[in-house]
């Protein structure tokens, strides 16, 4: 069994890592207005909420891990569609 500690930790450098990649992204899209930064921006940070939302289900409502965790996987999932879609857009 993990420790919780290690999964807090984890979860808050993911946040902060991928809130700074999206916050980029979005100072990028907003100088270019670029269709493909935008989506890149929607991309992770669905990515990045999908973090934030499977974290707080599980540390701080104390639902189903399997639950958070398949919220997270949800939201993994479409985020990397939609960064997928940005490398094909104009």
């Amino acid at each position: 069994m993990t420790h919780p500690f290690i999964i807090v930790g984890l979860k808050t450098a993911t946040l902060f890592l991928g809130g700074m990649i999206t916050f980029y992204a979005f100072r990028a899209y907003k100088r270019t207005r670029s269709p493909a930064l935008r989506a890149l921006t929607i991309g992770f940070g669905a990515i990045t909420v999908g973090s934030l939302l499977a974290g707080a289900m599980d540390q701080v409502v104390g639902l189903n891990r399997q639950l958070a965790l398949i919220v997270e996987s949800g939201l993994t999932a479409i985020g990397f569609g939609v960064i997928l879609y940005s490398l094909y857009a104009e």
